[in-house]
């Protein structure tokens, strides 16, 4: 019996022979320290000071494991009397059950099966972990090199992994992978200095001692006798057998149980019981919505062409675009510089975690979004990074930038994953939650904050605030319909096109990511529409006396949460503030 196992039916016996709330908190932990020992990878990005040295087993032996494993935590919870804990710990507790039933759900399917696609696998993900890890002491960069060292293992073990999704029939779309072999190729350098996974050890001073350059000079032979090979086997295997025979149909619903595969994803994403159909009706109103009002601010522009010809203005005139990429990433630190002496007008509580502007790594932009977020850490003095994609500069507008900086830095993604950090009352899987409706609709509700910071002054930003809200409506429809209603991809592309000025290139990457990533895109739109419900009912109830910053204070207070226990919470917190000021 394994030793997550036995800890667990530990907790089971411990039963009346110590208290609930010391037998549920002895249950996060455990569940907690083994995600961490599984995935040392995660442990990295989120702070966890252990497994820094190691790589997550991909083995079939180990996802099958895992497979078996869900469910577990939730049978020890049940023994647990949830009428004997304190608010807090039922809080905890409910939260706990919630995340426990989407991972046992979620264990009946083979998503364990699709490890490479254009946005994530080893030729983007190793990069971007080697850039998080801490890598000042002498010790740091010995966790570096032994995590260099597993690089190969993991590869073979994704191939392994691949090959057994080729036979079953569970790949990516073949038209999503196309980027994928100029990503591997990426790291098939002849001058290991030059490859991305070596970016902390060229980081170190002149003044590195001999130790530290004697470790540098192991990592380049790692990385050249051992590390590059392996991404050299990966890339012929995906150009010789995985892309060859990758699936040329794009639904989700086109693969085994694929249709309950993607019910089980919508209700994943959204922390909703809404159907595919619901969601793509609210996603119809919505566009019409947005529409309207597009059309309402564009009449505000200096703009004096033919209506139909405004997407092609915004598109393409000069005045829109920067000529460098070091421009780019300059205009969105000025963007929230100006963000930065406002937000106390509207947060109590702010982050004490700084963040950087940063370019996205070269091999991932092609696939990637115009922006994201990687989140920092207070324990390893990691900022949050905003990565910016610079690629194309013909396809980066700037009239969009300002409402992607109030989403993926200030206020958004930045002040909720920072501030969940900081909330050391909280139990850890509760402090590093990432319930993706919360999560995004909480960054989509930042942009709606814009005009409260000083924003969205120019009405060309206005209206890309509004296109940038229409791209997440259009995630509705567009999502709903490719996984549950029969659209072709070129069909979700022409609607996309119809309804937004996004660039091409970018609608195209959306669509794709789409197709890889199923149902997440339906979080953003619908966490938005329950916090700004929630804000609405809170003013209604409140009056004169609601406070904005409270009300921010409180959604945040909090860690992510799925969105019927973040009603429940708001709706308690407008309760008990009426009390008292009716006391």
């Amino acid at each position: 019996m394994s030793t997550y196992r036995s800890q667990l039916d530990r907790i089971v016996a411990d039963r009346g022979r110590v208290s609930e709330p010391e037998r549920l908190h002895a249950l996060f932990d455990v569940t907690w320290r083994h995600f961490m020992d599984e995935r040392p990878d995660a442990a990295t990005f989120l702070g966890w000071p252990d497994g820094n040295d190691s790589l997550p087993d991909l083995s079939l032996e180990a996802v099958q494991r895992r497979r078996d494993e869900a469910g577990g935590p939730l049978a020890t919870l049940a023994t647990v009397d949830a009428d004997a804990l304190g608010e807090a710990d039922r809080l905890s507790h409910d939260v706990f059950a919630w995340q426990q039933r989407g991972e046992t759900a979620a264990a009946a399917f083979p998503g364990d099966l699709l490890a490479v696609t254009q946005l994530e696998g080893p030729q983007t993900d190793l990069a971007l972990l080697f850039g998080a890890m801490p890598s000042t002491t002498a010790g740091d960069r010995h966790d570096l090199l032994t995590r260099l060292r597993a690089v190969p293992t993991l590869i073979e073990q994704t191939i392994e992994v691949l090959e057994e999704g080729r036979r079953q029939g569970v790949t990516p779309p073949r038209i999503t992978l196309r980027h994928v072999p100029a990503q591997v190729e990426a790291h098939l350098v002849d001058d290991p200095g030059a490859s991305p996974l070596l970016a902390p050890f060229r980081s170190q001073s002149p003044s590195a001692s001999s130790t530290e350059a004697e470790l540098g000079r192991q990592a380049a032979s790692v990385l050249a006798t051992s590390v590059t090979p392996a991404f050299g086997r990966l890339h012929a295997y995906l150009v010789e057998t995985y892309l060859p025979a990758a699936r040329e149909t794009t639904a989700l619903a086109d693969l085994p149980d694929g249709r309950a595969w993607y019910d089980e994803r919508v209700r994943s994403f959204t922390t909703t019981d809404l159907t595919a159909a619901e969601v793509h009706e609210l996603g119809l109103a919505e566009v019409a919505r947005i529409g309207a009002e597009m059309d309402r601010v564009r009449a505000t522009t200096d703009y004096t062409g033919p209506a139909e010809g405004f997407p092609h203005y915004l598109r393409h005139d000069p005045r829109f675009f920067y000529e460098s990429a070091e421009a780019l990433l300059a205009g969105y630190r000025d963007i929230a510089k100006r963000i930065d002496p406002e937000v106390v007008r509207l947060f109590g509580h702010l982050p004490r975690l700084p963040f950087g502007i940063t370019a996205v790594p070269a091999e991932m932009a092609p696939s990637a979004p115009a922006a994201f977020y990687l989140e920092g850490s207070l324990e390893m003095a990691r900022p949050g990074r905003f990565f910016a994609n610079t690629h194309d500069l013909a396809s980066r507008p700037s009239w969009n930038m300002e409402s992607l900086c109030l989403h993926e830095a200030v206020p958004g993604h930045h002040f909720q994953i920072t501030l969940a950090q900081e909330l050391r009352d909280l139990p850890e899987f509760r402090r590093r939650g990432l319930f993706t409706a919360y999560v995004e609709g909480w960054g989509l509700y930042c942009e709606s904050l814009g005009a409260e910071l000083g924003l969205y002054t120019d009405p060309y930003q206005r209206f890309g605030s509004l296109d940038a809200e229409m791209l997440r409506a259009i995630r509705l429809v567009v999502d709903t319909g490719l996984h549950a209603l029969g659209w072709s991809r070129d069909r979700a592309i022409a609607y996309f096109t119809e309804h937004s000025v996004t660039p091409e290139a970018d609608i195209v990457v959306e669509v794709d990511r789409y197709l890889v990533l199923p149902g997440q895109a339906l979080a953003y739109k619908v966490g938005e529409r329950k916090l700004t419900d929630l804000r609405a009912w809170a003013t209604e109830r409140l009056g004169t006396d609601f406070d904005v910053r409270a009300f921010h204070d409180e959604v945040l207070g909090h860690g992510a949460l799925p969105l019927d226990v973040l009603d429940a919470v708001v709706r308690n917190w407008v309760d008990h503030r009426r009390a008292a000021l009716t006391a």
